[in-house]
């Protein structure tokens, strides 16, 4: 009776996380994500609901795939995923149920096939070696050090304090330092040998007493054992065919030493305590004031080589980073060659020669060599945007962030997950320290080869005046991800109200009661979960100014550039004279000259000249009808699409003449297009706004040129090779033609779902 309570207890929190998926609920409510966050906290104050809650989300799984119910299954495949990470109680045969589950969505188009394939892979592993999700997550999320699985993860939160109110930035650092005070190494080591045995032995495992020797163990002995089982985890689960019978005898003789003959698993009495909770703990979050974009790259400088190994001085330009000597010489043009300049005399290996059927081979006399010797890496090694472009910020599953060896011999054991908190404007500014780092990268090739990038985003909105009734609505962008990713719209967007609720909460001077931290929780959720990007195309902005003496200057946006027209007018001898016979009005005569986006990709240039009291150009999608054929969702095997384009909005200005005299009216004409230049054709000025940001605001522009940020890389790919063929320069000259657009991607739980 108490079990059939327990589940019927479990099936109507279910039933209200899909409730909550299949109704059209507003964006901003207050219910929203507590559902999934109370089931979780249920079995992780009671473990042994862990295997009744997977069997229900089974069954549901199950129902969603005979019924179509599409919209469900990418949630409820992220919930039964994080509850297996925690369990300890599961059977293999529930494990392999899921597994055939997770295989037959291959057949799905993305982005299930793409979540069916990573849980599967996942799974497969789980399935034979018990523990090892839960093993990985907490060495890589905490850096304990261990040569078996050198993985590290960092979670840098950006919060701009010009955005963001103070009182929230406090409230947020106070939950992060209230939970990483009881994430000591030593704590951490006891979860990871507590769960692993618990996993691999089941019932046979005293889950008491050996909670309570684990706590009464000295750091050295708990090392010890720690190393062991992290020992016997991965070196079964690096097998090709690992066997769970052979991982639980292992474990068994690791269990037998630690308690003792008396305790083993096949021994003591039978009755068991009910086992406590092990926890997993939150990840290592750093909490960090927005001051510029250069912050982003100084931050993951100082990841890369810890603090006290680093010399720090005053442009970290200069620094020499500790273990990245490889990738210097990799990327270097040239070296410095001590042969005697004749090619005979060099020692085979000591320089890449080229292939066999080359013309350089066929040559049989002496060639005369200057004192520089080159290497030759193939094309993909020159640049990082070379190599996999904006899917090389996928999280492989198994290693966080491992994209494998992205370089021969250099592997990446670092992922770096960045989460900015704050509107449109703090996009637009991640927007531009993410262009910075990548043009960084084209000449200082330091930080692609070892790091994994993970960039997540939490809307968090501007204090308001109290005398604003309405509900607050989110930006465009957070806006977008809600209608792309209903899991997103549900657990993060449903986060701003909640943090400001935080805000105003008085601190708890209580430090005995214990709190369970609802905003860290879902942070961390999300930051776990969130493995499938979004990728958004950022533009690049020319600005032509009205004083001549004024160097024309380039920007980037990410989401929108606004257009007003000034009062003030620019002198007679300016940059462009005011044309005779312009009729006086409102607004400026603009002159406008764009290639219109067509569904043939075939260029067609329109250039028209019309009265108009400004102008948006928006860079997000506005509507659910074009999410659906989104530019901003790649296909898997061609990430970059070559139809971006911009959503442009003229309020133009249309003159009338009746019997009262001349009269002016507005209407608001739209049209999508891949790049624009627009100049003013008479003497009145622009003000550009770059991101709904004031700090971004340009004055005096008589004209703008907009087009799609290139890849730093693509421009400076043909200089860095010039010792390539011919046909390796052709190959080259035609990717110079096309350069690959910039993307940034957002971090999702699904991608878009169609």
């Amino acid at each position: 009776m108490e079990s059939s309570d327990v589940e019927l207890d479990l099936q109507r929190s279910v039933q209200a996380v899909l409730r909550e998926l299949s109704t059209q609920a507003p964006a901003l409510q207050s219910n929203q994500g507590m559902w999934r966050w109370s089931l979780h906290k249920k079995v992780e104050r009671d473990p042994g609901k862990s295997p009744a809650l997977v069997r229900i989300l089974l069954r549901e799984l199950e129902k969603a795939e005979s019924e179509d119910l599409r919209h469900v299954i990418i949630p409820l495949l992220h919930t039964v995923m994080y509850v297996l990470t925690k369990a300890t109680g599961i059977t293999e045969e529930l494990h392999q149920r899921i597994y055939a589950f997770c295989t037959r969505l291959l057949t799905l188009p993305t982005p299930y096939c793409t979540v069916a394939l990573d849980c599967a892979i996942r799974l497969k592993t789980e399935t034979a070696v018990p523990g090892t999700l839960y093993q990985r997550m907490v060495i890589a999320e905490q850096n304990l050090m261990n040569e078996l699985y050198p993985y590290q993860e960092r979670v840098f939160l950006f919060v701009d304090p010009e955005l963001v109110s103070a009182s929230v930035c406090s409230a947020l650092l106070l939950e992060i330092e209230a939970a990483q005070e009881q994430q000591t190494p030593e704590a951490c080591m006891r979860h990871v040998v507590s769960h692993a045995l618990q996993a691999a032995l089941g019932e046979a495992c005293h889950a008491g007493a050996l909670h309570r020797k684990l706590q009464a163990s000295p750091r050295r002995t708990l090392e010890h054992y720690f190393h062991a089982v992290v020992a016997a985890v991965e070196q079964m689960a690096s097998e090709a065919s690992p066997s769970r019978e052979g991982h639980v005898e292992r474990l068994e003789e690791i269990y037998c030493s630690l308690l003792g003959p008396a305790e083993g698993p096949r021994g003591g009495d039978p009755v068991q305590e009910r086992p406590p909770s092990i926890p997993l703990p939150s990840p290592y979050i750093t909490f960090h004031l927005w001051t510029g974009e250069e912050q982003l790259w100084k931050e993951l400088v100082l990841f890369l080589r810890p603090r006290s190994q680093l010399r720090l001085s005053a442009d970290l330009e200069v620094l020499d980073l500790q273990g990245l000597r490889l990738d210097r010489e990799l990327a270097r043009v040239s070296v410095l060659s001590t042969d005697s300049g004749i090619e005979r005399d060099l020692p085979p290996g000591a320089d890449e020669l080229p292939a066999p059927s080359s013309p350089e081979m066929e040559r049989a006399g002496l060639q005369r060599k200057g004192g520089i010797k080159k290497r030759a890496w193939p094309l993909d090694f020159l640049m990082p945007g070379g190599w996999d472009g904006p899917l090389g910020l996928h999280r492989r599953t198994g290693r966080p962030g491992g994209d494998g060896e992205v370089l021969p011999g250099v592997s990446r054991l670092h992922t770096a997950r960045v989460l900015v908190l704050g509107d449109d404007r703090m996009l637009g500014r991640l927007a531009q320290a993410y262009h910075r780092l990548r043009k960084r990268e084209t000449q200082k090739f330091c930080l692609t080869p070892r790091l994994s990038l993970q960039l997540y985003y939490i809307p968090v909105l501007a204090p308001e005046k109290p005398a604003a009734s309405r509900q607050p609505e989110l930006g465009e962008l957070a806006t977008f991800l809600g209608r792309a990713d209903p899991w997103y719209q549900s657990n993060v967007n449903t986060l701003c109200p909640a943090i400001h609720k935080l805000a105003e909460m008085p601190p708890s001077l209580d430090s005995s009661q214990t709190v369970d931290p609802f905003i860290l929780d879902v942070i961390t959720y999300y930051i776990r979960m969130g493995t499938q990007p979004i990728y958004f195309q950022i533009y690049t902005v020319k600005i032509f100014f009205s004083d001549l003496s004024q160097d024309p200057t380039e920007d980037i946006f990410l989401i929108e550039l606004k257009v007003k027209i000034q009062d003030s007018k620019f002198p007679k001898d300016g940059f462009s004279p005011r044309r005779r016979g312009v009729a006086e009005g409102p607004g400026a005569e603009l002159s406008l000259c764009y290639q219109k986006a067509l569904l043939s990709h075939r260029p067609r240039e329109v250039t028209v000249s019309l009265r108009a009291t400004g102008l948006v150009l928006k860079a997000i999608p506005a509507s659910d009808a074009e999410v659906s054929g989104s530019r901003h969702c790649p296909l898997p095997a061609a990430p970059v699409t070559d139809h971006t384009c911009l959503n442009v909005s003229v309020t133009e200005v249309v003159k009338s003449s009746n019997l009262a005299g001349k009269s002016f009216s507005t209407v608001t004409n739209t049209f999508r297009t891949n790049n624009i230049q627009i100049q003013s054709q008479d003497q009145r000025l622009l003000t550009l706004s770059l991101d709904k940001d004031d700090q971004r605001t340009f004055r005096d522009v008589v004209r703008f040129e907009v087009a799609p940020c290139p890849e730093p890389c693509s421009e400076a790919q043909k200089s860095k090779a010039p010792w390539l063929n011919l046909h390796g320069q052709q190959e080259m000259d035609a990717t110079k033609a096309k350069p690959k657009p910039l993307l940034m991607p957002i971090n999702t739980f699904s991608g878009i779902v169609q």
